[in-house]
C-alpha cells in the first residue's frame, strides 16, 4: 500500500504512455475504454477525465462509445461514483463476488452485503450501464442456495452479470487451504449442475449467456470485452498492462515503480514490445473466440494469421465432438454447444491445431 500518490504525476505519466499508443496506430474511431485492474475508482475523477479527453483527441470517439469503470463495491468508492460519470465513464462494473456475508468473508472482501447492494444502488441511478460480478460453487454450497442467490441477483434488473466458478488457482490461498486440507473444491458433477441451473435461470430472465460465464440483455454486451474474445486490437496503458496492436503484442512494467521510471525515459511504459507468429495469432483467436456462444469465423482466423484454414483445427476432432453435440461447425463458422461448454477446458486442445 502507497500512503502518498503524486497524482500531478500519475496524470503525465499515463497521459504521456497513452499519447505514444496513439502515435503507433494512427487515429481511428475508439469503441470501448475500460479503467481496469487495482482500484481505479480510488483514482481522482479529473485523471479518468483527462485520459477520456485525450483519447478522444488522439483517436476519435463512435458515436456509442462504450466507458467502463471497474470498482469495488464499497461506500468509499461509490461516493466517486457522481464525480466519475461527471468525467465521462458511462458503464460501471462492480466486484460484489457474493450475497451471503460468511461467503464474502472466505473469499477475503471487505465488503458485507449491504454495502455491497449500497453501492449497486448507487451505480443504478448514475449510470446508464451496471454489471457485476457473483462467485458461485463455492465450497459447501448447494443447489437451493445458489438457486436462492441468482435469482435475488437476477431481480436486481441489471443488464449485465458474470458469472464465475470458483477455482483453485496454484499459488493462491485457497491453494494453500486445499493441500492442508481445509478447503474442499466443489465435486465436478456439482459444479456442472450448478453451471446448468445458472444458463436456464439467466435464460429464462432474458439475460442469456453470450460467454461461458459472462450474461447480458441483448445489446448490453461488454464491448471491451467483446473486442479480445473476437480478437481486435486494443492498447493497454499504466502499470501491467497488456495490449494487442497491429501484430504486435504489448506488455507494460508491472511494477509502479518500474513503469513511471519507463516512462521517464523513454516515453511510455513498455517493458515488452514483440511481434506475434502467425501460430500465436491463430492460437489467441480460437482460444478466446471459442469461449462465446457465437463461436468462430474460421475464415477471418485464417485471414489474421496468415495460416490455411485447414492447419488451424484437426477436423477429425471436431467430427467426433459433433458427434456427441459438443461442438457445430457450419462452413467455416465453428461454435461450442452449450453442452460442450461444460467440457470447453478439455474441448480446447483437441480441436485447435496450432
Amino acid at each position: 500500500m502507497r500512503d502518498r500518490i503524486d497524482a500531478d504525476a500519475w496524470q503525465a505519466a499515463l497521459l504521456a504512455d497513452l499519447a505514444h499508443e496513439a502515435e503507433k496506430t494512427g487515429r481511428r474511431p475508439l469503441r470501448s475504454i475500460f479503467f481496469g485492474g487495482g482500484t481505479p475508482s480510488l483514482m481522482p475523477p479529473r485523471i479518468a477525465a483527462s485520459l477520456i479527453e485525450a483519447a478522444e483527441r488522439h483517436w476519435g470517439f463512435s458515436n456509442d462509445i462504450e466507458i467502463t469503470l471497474e470498482a469495488n463495491p464499497n461506500s468509499v468508492e461509490a461516493a466517486r461514483f457522481g464525480d466519475l460519470a461527471a468525467a465521462g465513464i458511462n458503464r460501471v462494473s462492480l466486484g460484489l463476488q457474493a450475497l451471503d456475508n460468511d461467503a464474502l468473508a472466505f473469499l477475503g472482501r471487505a465488503h458485507d452485503v449491504d454495502e455491497g447492494l449500497g453501492a449497486l444502488d448507487t451505480a443504478r441511478r448514475i449510470f446508464d450501464r451496471v454489471s457485476f460480478d457473483l462467485i458461485y460453487a463455492r465450497p459447501g454450497q448447494s443447489e437451493s442456495d445458489w438457486e436462492a442467490e441468482l435469482a435475488r441477483a437476477l431481480s436486481f434488473g441489471t443488464g449485465h452479470l458474470s458469472l464465475y466458478q470458483l477455482t483453485i488457482e496454484p499459488g493462491t490461498r485457497f491453494a494453500t487451504l486445499a493441500a492442508q486440507g481445509k478447503l474442499t473444491p466443489v465435486d465436478p458433477d456439482h459444479g456442472a449442475t450448478l453451471y446448468e441451473l445458472t444458463q436456464a435461470m439467466t435464460a429464462q430472465a432474458g439475460i442469456p449467456s453470450y460467454e461461458i460465464s459472462n450474461h447480458a440483455r441483448p445489446g448490453q454486451e461488454s464491448r471491451h470485452n467483446l473486442i479480445y474474445w473476437r480478437y481486435g486490437d486494443y492498447v493497454g496503458i499504466g502499470p501491467g498492462a497488456h495490449g494487442r496492436r497491429g501484430g504486435m503484442a504489448t506488455l507494460r512494467h508491472k511494477k509502479p515503480e518500474n513503469w513511471m521510471g519507463a516512462v521517464d525515459r523513454n516515453g511510455n511504459g513498455l517493458q515488452q514490445e514483440v511481434p506475434l507468429q502467425a501460430e500465436d495469432k491463430a492460437r489467441e483467436a480460437l482460444l478466446m473466440g471459442l469461449r462465446l456462444g457465437e463461436g468462430v469465423d474460421l475464415a477471418r482466423i485464417a485471414g489474421l494469421s496468415g495460416l490455411p484454414i485447414g492447419a488451424l483445427v484437426d477436423d477429425r476432432a471436431i467430427d467426433r465432438m459433433n458427434d456427441l453435440g459438443l461442438v457445430w461447425r457450419t462452413g467455416n463458422r465453428l461454435q461450442v454447444s452449450p453442452a460442450g461448454m461444460l467440457l470447453l477446458d478439455a474441448i480446447l486442445p483437441e480441436v485447435v491445431a496450432v
